[in-house]
C-alpha cells in the first residue's frame, strides 16, 4: 500500500471541497453525467457529454449515435440515480440487490440467453448460467457455477467492511471501494455489463461513505484495464488500488485547475449579489447576464438563438442568476422585463 498516494488523496479531496466547485448550481447533476458518459466509453459509446446532457434534459437524440449507445447512456444514468438514492439508506448489499442495479444499466439492451445449463435473462440481472472470457486472449473468468457461491461470499465480506469502516479515513474508504469494484468485476456474475455495474457499485459505495464519487476517464482506459489484469495475475489488488487512487487525484486536482482558471467558469466575480456575496458565474450565465443588461426584453428563445443553445439551457441559466439574486422579473414571461439587481 502506497501511504505517500493516501496523504495526497486527502491533500487533493481537502482542495477540492475547499475550492467551492461543487458549490456551482447543477454541479452534482453535471458530474454524474460525467460518471456515465466515461463508464459507457470504456464499454464503446461513443456519445459525449454534451450530447448526453441533450438527451438525458431534453430528449435530444445524437446524431450518428447508434440507437443502442444511447440506451446504454439512459440505462445507467437511471441506475446512478437509484443506487444514489439507496446509499444514503445504508442498504445490506444482497445478491438481490447487485442484481436489481444489473437489471437498471441492462434494461435496454440486455437480451435472453439459452444455454446447456439453463435459461437467463440479462436485462433481469440474471447471473449467467454460462462461462464467461473477455479481454486479450479470452481470458475465462469464475466458471459460472461458481458465481452465486462467490457473489454471497462478496456480499458477506462487503457489509463487514462497511460495517467496521472508520469514515474519518478518507483513503481507506477509497480503498475499500476500488477493491470492493475488484473483487466483483474479477468474479464476473452477469454475461455483459460487468464493467458499467461493477463501477456504480463503486461509486454507490462511495456515496455511502460521504464520498466524492470518482471517475474512470475513457482517456485512462488502457491503464485502468491492464491494472486489473495486474492485479488478478499478481494476485496483488493493490495494484488496481493505487491506479484507481492517482487517477482520481488526478481528476480532483483537474477540475480545481479549472475551476480557478475558469474553463468554463470565469475568474473573476461578476460583483457582488444583494446579499453582498461574490458569485462566480459559468461562461453562459455570464453570457446570458451581459445579454439582459444589453436587453431587458429579451425572451429565453432569443437567448437561445443568440448563444447557439437550447431555451431549456437559457432558462436555467436565467433561473440560477436569479438564485443568486442577481435578477429579478417584472410583468408576466411573455410581456415583462428582467430587473437586473446587482
Amino acid at each position: 500500500m502506497n501511504k505517500d498516494l493516501d496523504t495526497q488523496k486527502k491533500e487533493a479531496l481537502k482542495a477540492y471541497l475547499a475550492s467551492g466547485v461543487e458549490e456551482q448550481v447543477d454541479y452534482h447533476k453535471f458530474y454524474l453525467y460525467s460518471i456515465v458518459t466515461n463508464s459507457t466509453a470504456i464499454e464503446g459509446s461513443a456519445v459525449t457529454e454534451v450530447e448526453n446532457q441533450l438527451l438525458f434534459d431534453e430528449g435530444i437524440t445524437a446524431k450518428g449515435r447508434s440507437l443502442t449507445e444511447q440506451m446504454m447512456n439512459v440505462d445507467l444514468k437511471d441506475a446512478y440515480l437509484y443506487a444514489f438514492k439507496i446509499a444514503t439508506e445504508n442498504p445490506t448489499y444482497t445478491p438481490q440487490l447487485l442484481q436489481q442495479l444489473s437489471a437498471l444499466v441492462m434494461r435496454r439492451t440486455g437480451s435472453e440467453y439459452s444455454t446447456i445449463a439453463g435459461h437467463f435473462d440479462s436485462s433481469k440481472g440474471e447471473f449467467c448460467l454460462c462461462n464467461v472470457s473477455a479481454g486479450i486472449g479470452g481470458r475465462s473468468y469464475l466458471t459460472y457455477n461458481k458465481v452465486s457461491r462467490a457473489v454471497d461470499d462478496f456480499c458477506g465480506w462487503l457489509n463487514k467492511e462497511i460495517a467496521n469502516a472508520d469514515k474519518t479515513d478518507i483513503a481507506a474508504c477509497y480503498r475499500l471501494s476500488f477493491e470492493a469494484h475488484f473483487r466483483l468485476v474479477t468474479i464476473h456474475p452477469w454475461v455483459d455489463g460487468n464493467g458499467r455495474t461493477t463501477r456504480l457499485v463503486m461509486n454507490m459505495i462511495q456515496r455511502q461513505l460521504g464520498l466524492v464519487p470518482s471517475i474512470v476517464r475513457k482517456e485512462d482506459k488502457v491503464e485502468y484495464i491492464q491494472s486489473l489484469v495486474d492485479s488478478r495475475e499478481n494476485g496483488d489488488s493493490t495494484i488496481a488500488q493505487d491506479m484507481l487512487l492517482r487517477l482520481h487525484i488526478a481528476n480532483l486536482n483537474r477540475r480545481v485547475l479549472q475551476y480557478q482558471e475558469g474553463d468554463g467558469l470565469i475568474n473573476d466575480n461578476v460583483g457582488v449579489n444583494k446579499n453582498g456575496v461574490g458569485v462566480k458565474l459559468t461562461n453562459t450565465q455570464r453570457k446570458i447576464y451581459e445579454l439582459i443588461q444589453a436587453n431587458q426584453s429579451i425572451t429565453h428563445s432569443e437567448m437561445a438563438k443568440a448563444l447557439s443553445v437550447t431555451s431549456k439551457t437559457a432558462e436555467r441559466a436565467t433561473k440560477a442568476l436569479r438564485d443568486f439574486g442577481l435578477l429579478g422579473r417584472e410583468g408576466s414571461d411573455k410581456t415583462g422585463r428582467w430587473i437586473i439587481l446587482k
